[in-house]
């Protein structure tokens, strides 16, 4: 396969993986960024003592985990300008990457902060700290810090199923092998390229997580 692969189309075509590529990187941060910050609101939620708070966050995770991703973008494309609210696709894409990971980022968060010690959380209470005092300080540093190889697992599933965008033509690295193949008919050249460029974050997600393990190790140890 490799004595046919055309290596000049590929050299032609780099400037438009390069544009591809750096979309898709801040494509997937600002998801991932916004799963987080979405995922602990709905951990907390789910977890607290409000209960109409936790039904909440219980149907979100449930609804999200439990139907497809290309539906639910369909259904925020689609759906969004019917009832008069519009965005861009980029916008559009974000949205959906953030909401779907959002709900398997709180599932994870849930699992790190049912595994800290009942005693590190009594020991919050009587020292006087209240309900988000001791999330902040005691609960969530310890507990993202043990599941940090699972959000590296989710991260990896976002940065792939950011290649769902394409669908509704957002230039991202998957939209870039489509383009090469249906300009020049070569879909080995171009998708296999597309998994050369995904194959690099997925390095590059790994290597931010192990640095950022050893620098939690190092501060335990300190």
């Amino acid at each position: 396969m490799l004595q046919a692969f055309n290596f000049r189309i590929i050299l032609e075509y780099m400037p438009l993986y390069s544009q591809c590529f750096m979309a898709t990187l801040w494509l997937s941060a600002v998801s991932l960024i916004g799963a987080l910050l979405i995922g602990t609101a709905a951990c907390a939620m789910r977890i607290g003592h409000y209960r109409p708070l936790a039904r909440i966050a219980v149907i979100y995770i449930e609804s999200i985990r439990s139907t497809p991703l290309l539906a639910q973008l369909y259904l925020v494309y689609f759906g969004l300008p019917s009832l008069g609210i519009r965005m861009s696709e980029e916008m559009t894409g974000i949205l959906v990457l953030t909401l779907n990971s959002g709900a398997y980022m709180a599932e994870i968060i849930r699992g790190g902060i049912q595994s800290i010690p009942s005693g590190h959380i009594e020991a919050g209470i009587a020292s006087g700290l209240n309900y988000f005092q001791r999330m902040r300080y005691i609960i969530l540093p310890p507990a993202l810090g043990a599941t940090l190889p699972a959000m590296l697992g989710q991260a990896i599933v976002l940065v792939k199923d950011s290649a769902l965008l394409s669908l509704i033509s957002i230039m991202e690295l998957t939209r870039a092998g489509q383009i090469l193949t249906s300009e020049r008919f070569m879909p080995v050249e171009g998708f296999l390229t597309t998994a050369a460029f995904y194959l690099l974050i997925y390095y590059i997600l790994k290597s931010l997580t192990s640095w950022s393990q050893k620098r939690l190790i190092f501060r335990e140890i300190h």
